[in-house]
Formats: structure tokens, sequence, C-alpha cells
């Protein structure tokens, strides 16, 4: 969830000007990603040249992280084809968009397992659209930032290495805030068709590298974790 962008987006060429001027947003607003950048421009470990490779694709990521997490509607997708793209995450079988969709989207479809449910540090089959990511927000209050810091490849076919990264401020599942970095690497794949739009997406991490740091904390009470969720204002915050 986040409040309505206010100014050019450096990073995400989707939220300027009139581009999205007719989109549905999943959360009511166009997000707003001012705090993220802040902790990118602090935390990243590559600077790429402008108009570099690398630095186009580490945009054409944010952008699709953008419209993956936030957009409701297939007409309103403009990095991706929504009648041809499809997602795979470690090798599983590819998926649709609205396969995706059943899975809840967003945090669900990036966070999918096959461990018995007793073992789930995020359970997708408990889990919405809704409640992953005032989960995580809650949990990251300054955002989960992201870079890419090797291209293997360019368009048609982008393979390229990135890092996702925030600092646990906010509590996770009844788990206190440790203040510690934690941080995400995988290697990304995006297939583009004669129009440069996304219609093949795959992505290979570990997500015990996301999930593991956040269970370290000591376990809080019920009250505890209720003013923490109050005070990070999930509302004014977003992810990518």
């Amino acid at each position: 969830m986040a409040s309505p962008a206010t100014k050019q987006d450096p990073y995400r060429w989707l939220l300027n000007g009139d581009v999205e001027k007719n989109t549905t947003w999943r959360f009511g607003a166009p997000p707003n990603y001012e705090g993220v950048n802040k902790l990118f421009e602090e935390g990243r470990t590559k600077i790429w040249p402008p108009g570099s490779l690398e630095e186009e694709v580490q945009n054409l990521v944010k952008n699709w992280e953008l419209e993956n997490i936030n957009k409701v509607k297939p007409e309103d997708y403009k990095i991706m084809d929504p009648s041809k793209v499809t997602f795979s995450l470690n090798g599983r079988k590819p998926i649709t968009l609205e396969e995706k969709r059943k899975l809840g989207g967003g945090y669900n479809a990036a966070l999918q397992t096959s461990l018995p449910a007793e073992y789930r540090l995020y359970d997708p089959k408990h889990e919405t659209a809704e409640t992953s990511n005032k989960l995580f927000t809650t949990t990251f209050p300054r955002g989960f930032a992201l870079e890419i810091v090797q291209v293997y490849s360019g368009p048609p076919l982008i393979v390229y290495k990135f890092r996702h990264w925030a600092y646990m401020e906010g509590p996770y599942k009844g788990h206190a805030p440790t203040g510690e970095l934690v941080e995400l690497y995988g290697i990304g794949i995006f297939e583009l068709d004669e129009n440069k739009k996304i219609v093949k997406v795959e992505q290979f991490y570990d997500p015990a590298q996301l999930l593991g740091p956040l269970v370290k904390g000591p376990k809080m009470d019920d009250s505890a974790e209720e003013g923490k969720e109050l005070s990070s204002c999930p509302m004014l915050k977003n992810l990518g």
C-alpha cells in the first residue's frame, strides 16, 4: 500500500507523466517509492553509467516489479504482454498471469514452497495480496530495495543477477524486529517479444535467505506486536 506519488520517479518511467492515468491500482493509488529509492541510493553496491545495458535492465526490473505487485487489470499492463507472459520460480512449471492471480499474486507467487506446513516461515495458502503487502511493509518499513549486480546477456533474452535488501525494523509474525540487514540474491531471466514486451519470466533464488533472518528475534506478546504494526504505518510504504 502507498500514498500517491508526488514527483517524478528517477527509475520507474511508468509513474511519470500520463502513462498510467487510467490505471486501476491494487491498493487504490499509484505506489510511492520515495522511501525505497532513498534506501536504494544509500545501500547499492553498483552505480551503473547512464544509458548502459546494466542501468536499462535495472530500471526494467524495477518497472516490472511495480507492475507485477500493483496492477490488477490485464489491460493496464505495459511491461508485460498479459496474453502471453508466463512465470516460473526455481524451475517449477511455468504459470500464466491468471494462474498467478489465483495464487494471490505478488509475494504469494514469489514464495511458493513444497515444505510441509509446520516448517513454513511464510505460507501462501494463508495469505492474500493485501495481507502479504501489510506483513512485509510492516517488517520492512523503509522498503525492500533492488539493484542489479550483473547482466549476463541483453535483450531479447535478458539474464541478470539481482540483490534485494532491507532492514528488519518491524515485527514478523510475532517475532521482534532485529534491526539487521536482510539480503536476498538471485538470478532472473526475461524473454522479450518483437514489441519489447516481457513474455517469459524465470527467477531462481532461495526464499530462506529472506525468511530465515525474520524469525531470529524473540517472540513478542500480542500487544507489543500490534503497537509496532500501527507505528510502521504500512499505508505509506512500498517495496521494490
